[in-house]
This record gives structure tokens, C-alpha cells and sequence, in this order.
């Protein structure tokens, strides 16, 4: 028995067929999740930079064994107590040359004011391999402490004495085999010299000839010769003997700054703030929270540094009320200030004591320079 009756003559209902807006958004969510896909995997060419770790000058950082230990310490000179903050600033790249952002990520951070989207070649350039990077930017770091130091010092009346030390030798240097790291280069052809700007003017003076360098190494004094090679530097024809050095000081007590895994020279202007605080009575902030940032030299020149939006929204992040910037960034500072925070700009470390006794003494801030 048949449960349907089957006829040859029905005619079967044609097919519906879906309407044009269906097949339109169907094929607009497939392009879209096409595109999704390669915004997520396809390589790029660019780098994140954001707000890195904030650390306190007048506070504790990470020890070697994994304790907390002063960031700054100073050893043959009385010290005094501080409070408030003198915040240093970082700034963390997201991607390398192994990993780049995706197309996704760097759209996000396009859209944050506290990122920036940079090219990889400005931060991780062609010609240098991570590890030659990591070496340059850690001995930043060292020159920045010891320039610190000095300015520090020396605002504090203390007698510094320069030198010039060797910190590497260059590939196919002509000093190889002559000089060594740790070096001290105290006279070019009897000329004494306490910089590299006048050890590289002494060198060119004699023109292509031997120089006779007078070395400290260890506990010995030697004078050695040299053949400088001639170099074409951006144009410039230069002598030079293939050595990179360090601005080296004897202090006449010890100072010593911990902080590991962070480079480069940006932290220089607070360094020597927080040296000359934990020296001096009373609160040179007036216990009050104050970030900053800039490079400095043993004269005390406050000088630009790099990513300086990124540090401003991780001083206003960690709860700084204001902020000391490098007259040379001002152009990057106006118009990206978070809220709450109040920016004052400097050109010298005698710049920026001014401002903080104004702030310790309650006086009129809006007499101080600002970026405008």
C-alpha cells in the first residue's frame, strides 16, 4: 500500500530564489572576514610604540638577585630622607624585525593617543642586528648615569674630574692590537684631553700623521702610536683611529644607580635630580609627584629624547601631577598632554630646580616656562 500518490502530471513549485539584499550582505561578510584575516597574518612593516614601566628615582628597583634595593645609593657623603616621587620614564616597543604588529594591532594603536605607529627600519635599522642594538643602548645607559653623576655632583659643588675612557673598538679599527677596552686616553701628543670632542679635534689637527696617545691601563701609564685612517663620515672627510668612547669621571664619593634591563640616555635629567635630592636636606619636590624626562650632560644641558607622548600618558598613568620636558620636544608636547597633567618646559638641570622649588615653596607656577 502506498502512502503518497505519485502522478506524472504535478508540477513541481520552482525553486525560490533568495533576494538580492541576502546575496549582497552574505558576500559583504565574507569580504570582511577575508579582510579580518588579512589584517591578522599579513606582515608588516611597522613597529608600536607605547608607555613602558615608570620607576622612581627617589624609590627601590629590582636587584641583581631579584630584591628591592634603592635605585639610587650613595656611599661616603651623609644622605637624607625624601618622599613624593621623581618618576623616569620608559617607553616599550611592540614588534621586531622577527615579529611585527598585525595590520589589526597597528590600526588599534593608530587610533590611541598614548601609541605611536613607526616605521621598523627607524627603530630597528637594516644594518644592525639586535644584539649590536641591545650593546649601544645599554652603553647609553652607563654614559647617562655617569653624566648625571657629574652634572649632579657639580651642582652640589663637589670636584669632578673628566676623562676619557675606551669602550670598544670598532671593526677594522686601527687601534686593534694597541688599545683595549677600559682605556683611559689622557694626552694626544702630549696635549691632555678630558673629552671626545677634543681627543677627535687633536686627532684631525695632525692630519693624517701617527698620533702619540698617553694611556691609563690598570695601574701602568704608556704612551703608544697610532696611524689614524681617513673616513668619510655624512660628506666629512675625517681621521679617525676606530675606537668608541665614554665620558669617564672620578667622583669623590660613590654613587651608584640600579636599574636593569632599561637603555638608552633619556633618563639622564631625573638621575641627577634624584642624586642631588638624596643629598640634600629637606624635599627638593616638595613631597610632591613629579616625572620628567630629557638627557643631560656633566654641565647640566638638558637635551630632546625619543617617544616623549608615550611618556607623558605613563607619567599621567602612574599618578604624576606634573611633568618636566626638554625645551627641545615642546613641539611634540602642545596638543597631546592627558589630562591632569601639567607640563613645564627646561633647557638646563638649573631650569628644572627651579621649577621644583617653586613647587616645594607653593610659588606662582604660571610664572614658570611651559610648552606653548
Amino acid at each position: 500500500m502506498a502512502l503518497f500518490d505519485e502522478r506524472d502530471d504535478i508540477v513541481r513549485a520552482p525553486r525560490r530564489r533568495m533576494p538580492r539584499t541576502t546575496i549582497a550582505g552574505i558576500w559583504a561578510v565574507t569580504v570582511a572576514l577575508v579582510a579580518l584575516l588579512a589584517l591578522t597574518v599579513l606582515p608588516t612593516s611597522f613597529v608600536v610604540q607605547q608607555p613602558g614601566p615608570v620607576f622612581n628615582t627617589l624609590g627601590t628597583a629590582e636587584g641583581p638577585d631579584g630584591t628591592q634595593v634603592p635605585l639610587i645609593s650613595v656611599a661616603g657623603a651623609d644622605t637624607f630622607e625624601t618622599s613624593g616621587s621623581l618618576d623616569l620614564l620608559t617607553v616599550q616597543v611592540v614588534g621586531n624585525r622577527d615579529r611585527t604588529p598585525s595590520w589589526f594591532e597597528l590600526a588599534l594603536a593608530w587610533f590611541d593617543p598614548s601609541r605611536a605607529v613607526l616605521p621598523l627600519d627607524d627603530i630597528f635599522p637594516a644594518d644592525q642586528t639586535t644584539e649590536e642594538r641591545n650593546e649601544q643602548s645599554a652603553a647609553m645607559m652607563v654614559d647617562s648615569q655617569k653624566e648625571a653623576t657629574a652634572a649632579a655632583l657639580t651642582e652640589l659643588g663637589y670636584d669632578v674630574k673628566p676623562m676619557v675612557r675606551v669602550y670598544s673598538l670598532t671593526e677594522d679599527s686601527a687601534a686593534t692590537g694597541i688599545l683595549e677596552p677600559d682605556d683611559i686616553i689622557r694626552a694626544v701628543d702630549g696635549t691632555a684631553v678630558t673629552d671626545t670632542g677634543a681627543l677627535r679635534d687633536l686627532i684631525n689637527a695632525a692630519d693624517g700623521a701617527p698620533v702619540r696617545l698617553t694611556i691609563e691601563r690598570g695601574d701602568k701609564t704608556e704612551d703608544v702610536e697610532i696611524q689614524p685612517r681617513r673616513t668619510d663620515i655624512d660628506g666629512e672627510q675625517l681621521w679617525l683611529i676606530g675606537v668608541t668612547t665614554l665620558h669617564d669621571y672620578v667622583f669623590p664619593i660613590d654613587v651608584t644607580i640600579q636599574l636593569d634591563n632599561v637603555g638608552g640616555p633619556s633618563a639622564g635629567m631625573m638621575f641627577a635630580l634624584g642624586i642631588i635630592d638624596t643629598l640634600s636636606e629637606g624635599e627638593l619636590n616638595g613631597g610632591l609627584d613629579v616625572a620628567g624626562t630629557g638627557t643631560i650632560d656633566s654641565a647640566g644641558t638638558v637635551g630632546p629624547i625619543g617617544g616623549i607622548r608615550q611618556k607623558l600618558y605613563g607619567a599621567a598613568g602612574a599618578g604624576a601631577d606634573f611633568f618636566l620636558a626638554p625645551e627641545s620636544n615642546c613641539n611634540e608636547v602642545v596638543g597631546h598632554v592627558p589630562a591632569g597633567l601639567r607640563v613645564f618646559s627646561v633647557t638646563t638641570l638649573d631650569d628644572a630646580l627651579d621649577v621644583l622649588s617653586t613647587l616645594r615653596d607653593g610659588g606662582d607656577l604660571d610664572s614658570l616656562p611651559t610648552c606653548r
